[in-house]
C-alpha cells in the first residue's frame, strides 16, 4: 500500500469511514527492502503497546504505533503459513493489564459470492444462516460472524460489553454492491450483548439485529449472541406424521389461542411471567384435558411494548425473552410434539414499528418500508409497512416464515392483518394511497409475496399449515397458487364471527328478527377453506368477555354461551378460542394479570369447561364435525326458516354420506316440545351430546337417551323425530346402523 493511500485509509478507519478497513488491518504481505514480508495492523485505540504473537514458537514482533488514535503495525517475517488465526495480539491496555487476542482482521468471513447473489436475487431461503449473528469456527478459532444489511451507511460496527461499547475496533467490511457488512469476532461466544452502529454522514445509529436470535428483556434493546444448534429434538415421529398429512386437512382441528404471559401466572416474581419449560408442562397438560389439538400462541417474537401483545414486532428471529432462552422455547415446542399438540406462531408481515433500535430508516434510509408516507405508513397501527417489492425485504420475511419451521418446528403460522396487506387503499381516504401500475387498488407485490410465502412454506415443510386473517371478500385465498389463488391452508371466517356474535348480543325476543345473520354463513360457507374464529380480538377494547356479551340474566349468559359454543363446533369450518372463553372468564382479557381460574370454583363456570372438553372429544370422533368442512357434501340443511323460533337444524356428513349427525339448534330460551324434526332414514337416533346436561350447568331437557325415527314426513323427508328442544340449547343426534 503506497504511503498516501495507507494514510488515507488510516484516516478513514479511525473516523470509521471505511467500507473495507481489511484493505488496511489484519495481515498483508509487503515489499521491505526488496524482500516480502507480513505486515499486521491493527486499530487498538485503548492501547499503550502491542505485539504480534506468532503460533507455533510463540515468538513475539512488537508494533509499533503509526497514529495516535492507536492504529499499531509490526513488520514481521513472512510465514510460511499465514491462515486464518496463524497468530495473536498481545496488548497492554492504557490500565497496564495485559490480555491476548486473536485479530479478527485475519480471519475469512462466512458469505460466499453465492450467498450474496441469492440475497441480492431475494432467493437465500436460508439467509438465517448467513445473516445475523452466527456462532460458527473460522480457521479452527471458535467466534461469531456477524453480518447485516446496511446499504446507505458509510460504516458499520459491532458494539457490545465485549468491546465496552466501543464503535473503533470492531468495524465491518461492506460488500460491494449488495451492501452486506461482514466481520467475524474470533472468541465471541454465546450470551454476548450487542448492537450494530452505524455511520451515516453525521448521523449515527444503533440497530438491533433484525436476525437476532434473541435479545435483552425489555425495556432493553440490544440483541444477544444465541447457538441455535445445542436442544436435541425429540419429536422425529411427530415430523414425520405431519409431512404425510393431507393439505386438504379432513382432520379435527381445534385451536386453544393463548398469551403466554397471561395465561397463567405467578404474581409473587417480579413480572409475573411463568418461563417456556413451566408453560409447557401446564398447557400439554390443559390440552390433553381439554381436548384441543394444536396451541396458538399470540406473537412470541420480541417486540419492546407489552401492550402490543407482540404484533408490533422488532425481532423477527427473536423468541422474547420475556419467558426464558431460544433452547427455552424449544423446549416448549418439543414438549408439545412429544404430546400430540402442534403449534401455531401467530407471524406478523404487515407492519413493524417505529422504535429507533428497529427496522424503521435502518441505515438512515427507507430500507425495509417504502419512502413514500402514502405505502410505508400504516394510519391505524401508526406503524410501517414492509416494501414487498424490494428483493432482499422479500428474502427477509419468506426466510424469516421459514426459520420458524425449520430452527423451530413450529407446525403453522397465522398471518395477521392480511387485509391490510392486499389493498393499497386499505384504512385510507382519496389521495392518501398510490393506485398499482394498472390503476387498481390492489397491492400487486404484496400479492406476490403472499404466494411466494405459501409456495416456499408448503415446498419446503409439507404438512405445515399457513392460515390467513383476512376479512374482506378477496377470492381464493385458500386456492392453491398454480390455480391463482394465494395458497394459504386456512381463512379466519370473520363474517361468520361478526354475524354470529351481533345475533347472540341480540335479546332472545329479537332474534326471529335477525335469522338470516345465522343462516348467511352458509351460502358462502365452502367457497374457502374456513377456520371459525372467537379470538382474542372478540374480548378486548371494551367488548368485554364472551360470557358477559351474552344478553339476559345469569341463567341465561351461561346458557347463551354453551349454545354458542355447541353451535361454533357444529358448524363448518375449524374452531379456534382464545383463552378464558372456555371456562366463561367474566372479565374481559388483560395482559398483565392471570385468566381468572378462580371461577372453576363455581359449578357454572366448570360447566361450561366440561362442554367445551366434551365438544373437542366429539370433534375428534365423529368424522361427521371434520372430513368435509369445506364441500357442501358434508352440510345439509333440514330446516333453515323457522326463524319465528329461532331454531335450526341441519345434517353434518362425513365423507361417507351415510354417517351423519343431526344438529337441532333452540336459540330462545322457550322448551320446544313434540318438535318434529325431518331425517333422512328410519332407525334409532341416539342423542350423543345435549348443552342443556346437567353436567354443564343446565336443566337437563332433551330427548335422552334417544328418539327412534317414525315414518311420518316432515321437512321433505320421508321420516322424522319427535324431540324437545332444551331452551337455548344444542341437541346432537347420531343414527344408530
Amino acid at each position: 500500500m503506497r504511503t498516501h493511500a495507507k494514510l488515507q485509509s488510516i484516516g478513514a478507519v479511525v473516523e470509521r469511514n471505511h467500507e473495507n478497513p481489511f484493505e488496511l488491518l489484519g495481515p498483508h504481505v509487503v515489499e521491505e527492502n526488496g524482500r516480502q514480508s507480513m505486515a499486521v495492523r491493527a486499530f487498538l485505540p485503548e492501547s499503550q503497546q502491542a505485539w504480534v504473537v506468532h503460533g507455533g514458537h510463540g515468538h513475539r514482533s512488537p508494533m509499533r504505533k503509526i497514529h495516535p488514535a492507536g492504529v499499531f503495525e509490526a513488520i514481521c517475517p513472512l510465514p510460511d503459513d499465514v491462515a486464518a488465526g496463524s497468530y495473536q495480539l498481545s496488548v497492554a491496555g492504557k490500565d497496564g493489564l495485559m490480555s491476548t487476542m486473536h485479530d479478527p482482521y485475519s480471519f475469512p468471513t462466512l458469505l460466499s459470492d453465492y450467498d450474496i447473489h441469492l440475497l441480492g436475487e431475494g432467493a437465500h431461503w436460508r439467509s438465517y444462516e448467513r445473516l445475523g449473528a452466527q456462532v460458527c469456527r473460522q480457521g479452527g478459532v471458535l467466534g461469531t460472524n456477524f453480518a447485516v444489511w446496511a446499504p446507505n451507511a458509510d460504516s458499520v460496527s459491532v458494539i457490545g460489553g465485549f468491546n465496552r461499547w466501543d464503535d473503533r475496533p470492531h468495524q465491518l467490511k461492506k460488500h460491494v454492491p449488495s451492501g452486506i457488512w461482514e466481520i467475524f469476532i474470533p472468541e465471541l461466544m454465546e450470551g454476548a450483548v450487542y448492537k450494530y452502529r452505524l455511520k451515516v454522514g453525521e448521523q449515527i445509529l444503533e440497530k438491533a439485529d433484525p436476525y437476532g436470535f434473541a435479545a435483552e428483556l425489555p425495556p432493553c434493546t440490544a440483541s444477544v449472541v444465541a447457538d441455535l444448534s445445542k436442544h436435541r429434538w425429540a419429536d422425529d415421529a411427530w415430523l414425520q406424521e405431519r409431512s404425510g398429512q393431507d393439505p386438504t386437512l379432513p382432520r379435527p382441528i381445534s385451536i386453544y389461542e393463548v398469551h403466554l404471559g397471561s395465561w397463567m401466572r405467578d404474581e409473587s416474581r417480579v413480572n409475573g411471567w411463568l418461563s417456556y419449560q413451566e408453560l409447557a408442562h401446564r398447557l400439554v397438560e390443559y390440552c390433553h384435558k381439554m381436548g384441543f389439538t394444536h396451541l396458538e400462541l399470540m406473537p412470541i417474537n420480541e417486540h419492546p411494548y407489552s401492550g402490543s401483545w407482540g404484533y408490533q414486532t422488532v425481532g423477527y428471529f427473536a423468541a422474547t425473552s420475556r419467558y426464558g432462552s431460544p433452547d427455552d422455547f424449544m423446549y416448549f415446542v418439543d414438549h408439545c410434539h412429544q404430546n400430540d399438540i402442534g403449534v401455531i406462531l401467530d407471524w406478523v408481515p404487515a407492519h413493524f414499528p417505529r422504535d429507533a433500535h428497529g427496522l424503521r430508516q435502518f441505515d438512515g434510509s427507507a430500507l425495509y418500508e417504502h419512502s413514500d408516507p402514502r405505502q410505508g405508513e400504516h394510519p391505524d397501527w401508526g406503524t410501517m409497512i414492509f416494501n414487498y417489492g424490494r428483493n432482499e425485504v422479500r428474502n427477509f420475511l419468506i426466510s424469516n416464515a421459514l426459520f420458524w419451521f425449520d430452527k423451530y418446528h413450529i407446525d403453522g403460522l397465522r398471518v395477521d392483518a392480511v387485509a391490510s396487506m392486499l389493498y393499497l387503499d386499505y384504512s385510507r381516504e382519496d389521495g392518501q394511497w398510490i393506485p398499482n401500475a394498472y390503476g387498481g387498488r390492489e397491492n400487486l407485490e404484496a400479492v406476490s409475496f403472499l404466494k411466494q410465502f405459501n409456495e416456499q412454506s408448503h415446498g419446503q415443510f409439507p404438512g405445515v399449515l399457513t392460515i390467513a386473517e383476512e376479512s374482506t371478500a378477496w377470492g381464493g385465498v385458500t386456492t392453491p397458487t398454480f390455480l391463482g389463488g394465494l395458497g394459504f391452508n386456512l381463512k379466519w371466517n370473520m363474517g361468520w364471527m361478526n354475524d354470529t356474535l351481533r345475533f347472540m348480543h341480540d335479546e332472545p325476543v329479537h332474534r326471529k328478527h335477525h335469522h338470516d345473520e345465522l343462516t348467511f354463513s352458509l351460502i358462502y360457507a365452502f367457497s374457502e377453506n374456513f377456520a371459525l374464529p372467537f379470538s382474542h380480538d372478540e374480548v378486548v377494547h371494551g367488548k368485554g368477555a364472551l360470557l358477559e356479551q351474552m344478553p339476559g340474566d345469569l341463567w341465561q349468559k351461561f346458557a347463551n354461551l354453551r349454545l354458542l359454543y355447541s353451535y361454533m363446533w357444529t358448524h363448518p369450518g375449524k374452531k379456534l378460542l382464545f383463552m378464558g372463553g372456555e371456562f366463561g372468564q367474566w372479565n374481559e382479557w388483560n395482559h398483565e394479570a392471570s385468566l381468572q381460574w378462580e371461577l372453576l370454583e363455581h359449578d357454572t363456570h366448570r360447566g361450561v369447561q366440561r362442554m367445551v372438553a366434551d365438544l373437542n372429544q366429539l370433534l375428534r370422533r365423529e368424522p361427521a364435525l371434520y372430513e368435509v368442512d369445506f364441500d357442501g357434501a358434508g352440510f345439509e340443511w333440514i330446516d333453515a326458516h323457522c326463524y319465528d323460533e329461532s331454531m335450526l337444524a341441519y345434517l353434518r356428513k362425513a365423507a361417507d354420506p351415510n354417517d351423519f349427525l343431526l344438529v337441532c339448534c333452540n336459540f330462545t330460551p322457550v322448551v320446544r316440545q313434540g318438535r318434529r324434526i325431518g331425517v333422512p332414514h328410519g332407525g334409532w337416533y341416539r342423542e350423543i351430546f345435549n348443552s342443556d346436561s346437567e353436567y354443564y350447568g343446565g336443566g337437563n331437557v332433551g330427548s335422552h337417551p334417544g328418539v327412534q325415527a317414525e315414518e311420518i314426513e316432515a321437512q321433505g323427508r320421508p321420516f322424522s323425530l319427535s324431540i324437545d328442544l332444551p331452551p337455548l340449547g344444542v341437541t346432537i343426534f347420531k343414527p344408530e346402523r
